[in-house]
C-alpha cells in the first residue's frame, strides 16, 4: 500500500499596482514571456486584467517555490499554465516541458492550488503531493 506525502509547499503575494505598472511599461513583451495565450485571453476578458495577471503570476511563483527551484534553468515561466475548472472556478495548473519532467521524476501526483485576490493584492499557495512507497 502506498501513501501520499507533501513534497513541497510554496506561497507568493503580488501587488496588483506593481503588476499594472509592469504591464503598462512592457505590454505584450512581458505577457508573452510569462503567460500562455489562453492565460492572456482569460485575464484580458476581466474588468481589471492586472489583478488576474497578478494572480497567475503568484500561482506560477508558488509552484516554482514548491519545487524548491524557482524559475531558471529547471523551470520556465511557460512550463506552468494556470487553468480553472469551468464548473467550480477552482484554479489548478497544467505542467509542460521541464516542469512536467521534474514532476514526473519526483512522482508528483497532484498539485493543489489556492488563489485569492483583493483590490491591492493577489496571493497563491501551491502544495505538491507525491507518492511514497
Amino acid at each position: 500500500m502506498s501513501a501520499d506525502v507533501v513534497l513541497g509547499v510554496g506561497i507568493d503575494i503580488v501587488e496588483n499596482e506593481r503588476m499594472f505598472e509592469v504591464l503598462q511599461k512592457w505590454g505584450d513583451r512581458f505577457k508573452n514571456r510569462l503567460f500562455l495565450l489562453d492565460e492572456q485571453k482569460y485575464c484580458e476578458r476581466k474588468a481589471f486584467p492586472c489583478r488576474h495577471y497578478a494572480g497567475r503570476f503568484a500561482v506560477k511563483e508558488a509552484v516554482s517555490k514548491a519545487f524548491g527551484t524557482g524559475f531558471g534553468p529547471n523551470i520556465n515561466w511557460l512550463d506552468v499554465e494556470v487553468v480553472r475548472d469551468e464548473k467550480s472556478g477552482a484554479p489548478s495548473v497544467r505542467l509542460k516541458g521541464k516542469a512536467r519532467d521534474m514532476a514526473s521524476a519526483r512522482d508528483v501526483r497532484q498539485i493543489l492550488i489556492s488563489l485569492s485576490h483583493t483590490r491591492n493584492y493577489a496571493v497563491a499557495q501551491a502544495l505538491l503531493i507525491a507518492g511514497c512507497g
